[in-house]
């Protein structure tokens, strides 16, 4: 069951609206009135709930489930049990989404400023803005409509917040420009200096960091993620790019549109991804690199030289799949002899 402290219920919904949403078929028509409360797991769902089943590799625990209604593939109709209402579409995962948001709402505070809040009198705040408690607005900042900060975060001097944007608890915000719809999560770091220093005389010194940190629409950033400013020119994420958590984007890096950084991703400087690339967890990348467009990085692989557009690539040094899988058997027949 959802918790209601956390997220809002706004049911119930009868199994024809339900059916509506999903873009689903109800097996039985003279169910449509049923009322659902709730969505519910496979695993604990129960009478008055609804639960989604789209997974081949867990064909068995279809008869466990014990839900008024379940939505499922059409292949998979034979395995839910009787008395178990059933609704057919072809994408039951995208049905899942679909009725996830039409049936639930995060609690969120209402547009406001909290009194400890420190905001720039230079500050421009668009309209229906929620500003949290101790958050600090610095000189200059432009903020669009209906953007929510959340406690403690930190939108540094001239920095640029489109509409819809929301940057969650204790993230900070420093020299950057970002588009509208733009969810930056909390423990963020946008904009800091990158890492670069030079030798002299023995010692480490710091190269100033004079670039910024631009950030197109639909992008989420994910806790404790950094993405450090340009050294001289500008890092950019670009629209539509989804980046996990704990991910390092160092200075001047470039990426295109839609792409996937998964947990503990770590790019070097000055590299660049092309549209749509993907970057398994705790991949590595080395500085100055191009990659193509639609790339496919495994996990934990090290990248070390450029990649073509549409490649994927697996281990370390980075290889192509099929290379990597041939390696990983022959390693495999060596150790059984």
């Amino acid at each position: 069951m959802i918790d209601s402290r956390f997220y809002k219920n706004k049911g119930p919904f009868s199994l024809a609206k339900i059916a509506s949403v999903c873009d689903a078929s109800l097996s039985d028509s003279g169910k449509s009135e049923v009322m659902i409360n709730d969505i519910a797991s496979i695993y604990s769902g129960k009478e008055g709930e609804i639960c989604f089943f789209f997974d081949r590799k867990k064909k068995e625990l279809a008869a466990s489930i014990k839900t008024t209604a379940c939505v499922t593939s059409p292949a998979f109709v034979s395995l839910i049990p009787q008395g178990v209402i059933i609704l057919t579409c072809e994408n039951p995962h995208d049905a899942f989404v679909k009725l996830n948001r039409f049936m639930y709402e995060e609690v969120l505070q209402p547009a406001g400023v909290h009194p400890s809040a420190a905001i720039s009198p230079s500050a421009k705040i668009g309209k229906d803005c929620y500003i949290g408690a101790n958050a600090v607005v610095g000189d200059n900042v432009t903020i669009g409509d209906n953007c929510y900060l959340e406690p403690n975060c930190t939108i540094g001097d001239n920095c640029v917040l489109g509409n819809s944007c929301r940057i969650g608890a204790n993230a900070n915000v420093m020299h950057a420009i970002i588009g509208n719809n733009v969810y930056i999560y909390g423990g963020a770091r946008i904009g800091w200096d990158g890492f670069g220093f030079q030798t002299v005389n023995g010692r480490h010194e710091r190269i100033p960091q004079l670039g910024r940190v631009i950030i197109g629409n639909d992008v989420e950033i994910g806790a404790n993620s950094c993405v450090d400013r340009g050294a001289l020119d500008d890092t950019v994420i670009g629209d539509g790019c989804r980046i996990d958590n704990l991910v390092q984007v160092a200075h001047n890096d470039k990426l295109g549109r839609g792409c996937i950084l998964v947990a503990q991703v770590g790019v070097a400087g000055s590299c660049s991804l092309g549209n749509y690339v993907v970057a398994g967890g705790q991949a590595g990348f080395a500085d100055h690199l191009e990659i193509g467009d639609m790339a496919q990085i495994g996990a934990q692989s090290g990248v070390m030289k450029n990649i073509e557009s549409g490649t994927t690539v697996m281990g370390t040094p980075a290889i192509g799949a099929r290379d990597f899988m041939k390696q990983a058997a022959y390693i495999q027949k060596l150790l059984k002899k």
